[in-house]
């Protein structure tokens, strides 16, 4: 799936600047981005990096910075697609080497890569409730605070004590909950391309029992509501003041409409689908169709929830 060859898309200056950074196996060329997103489609990179340390993360977006390259940070890939035509830039992969969750009292210090609903999940292990909300949202922690990732009436500004991030000069610091500018799927992190490397979760104490029975009754309602069973990248647009998507789309009756291998689902019509052989191109096309039949149908034009790269 990866590559260790040279990449066609982007000088081979900005290898050598990476190679600089990160270790050479560390570094992959024209990879293919189908399996790190969670739509299981779409195109390539020009290049891959897995940095291991805080400090490789800084170093490396310092230096694409200042030579102007695009980059992307990409942590688990659940709202994240790239064109068929690829992404002529450098994703910064935030993985496994980041995942590591540290539970201090009632705080859980957790870093970019670890899985929120693993976080959750130590959360409710340590009797600290406030976080069973994120229990079903697949995300990493550092896409999560990025977009301040919600589910049924909880989000994360709710449970955010500090951040720490990366900006342009590669120095980290650390930013408090309430300067960190949290609105309805937005953040300081997407609008000053800021790279986060940890947070700090402030929970309450809880019966161990009364958090889990919590998280189950939500776990059983996303079976129920969501089509968990094919890939997607979750809700797909976000939420219209005063109204919801999915029941603008399906209100424009497109319930179970079809371009190629995409599909509104049937069982949730705010997601779309991978059936199964969906490329990118049939997503891209298929949110386009919607948004326009919605406009047209309501004069309501949705915003995509989702990040399409290329």
């Amino acid at each position: 799936m990866l590559n260790p060859g040279n990449p066609q898309s982007i000088d081979n200056t900005v290898l050598q600047i990476l190679e600089e950074v990160v270790p050479r196996n560390a570094i992959y060329t024209d990879a293919d981005m189908s399996g790190l997103t969670s739509f299981k489609a779409g195109g390539k990179a020009s290049v891959l990096v897995e940095p291991e340390t805080d400090e490789q993360i800084a170093i490396a977006a310092m230096r694409l910075f200042e030579k102007n390259v695009p980059f992307f940070i990409l942590g688990n890939g659940t709202n994240t697609l790239v064109k068929d035509t690829g992404y002529k830039g450098v994703v910064i992969h935030v993985g496994k080497k980041f995942n590591k969750t540290i539970v201090e009292g009632d705080r859980i210090i957790a870093y970019a890569g670890a899985s929120l609903s693993s976080v959750a999940r130590e959360a409710a292990n340590a009797g600290l409730k406030g976080m069973e909300f994120a229990a079903g949202i697949p995300g990493s922690v550092g896409g999560a605070v990025a977009m301040n990732a919600g589910a049924y009436g909880g989000e994360m500004k709710d449970i955010i004590e500090t951040v720490t991030v990366i900006g342009e000069n590669g120095e980290p610091r650390e930013i408090r909950a309430r300067d960190m500018a949290f609105g309805y799927r937005t953040s300081r992190i997407q609008n000053e391309k800021l790279i986060v490397t940890k947070v700090v979760i402030k929970l309450t104490r809880g019966d161990k029992n009364d958090i889990f029975v919590r998280m189950d009754e939500l776990a059983a309602l996303r079976r129920e509501k969501q089509p968990l069973e094919l890939p997607s990248a979750g809700s797909t647009f976000k939420r219209p003041e005063g109204n919801y998507a999915g029941k603008l789309i399906m209100e424009a009756g497109l319930r179970g409409y079809r371009i190629g291998g995409a599909e509104v689902s049937e069982k949730h019509c705010g997601f779309i689908v991978n059936t199964g052989n969906a490329t990118a191109t049939d997503i891209v096309n298929l949110m386009t169709y919607v948004m326009k039949t919605v406009f047209e149908k309501s004069g309501i034009m949705l915003e995509p929830e989702i990040v399409v790269l290329g």
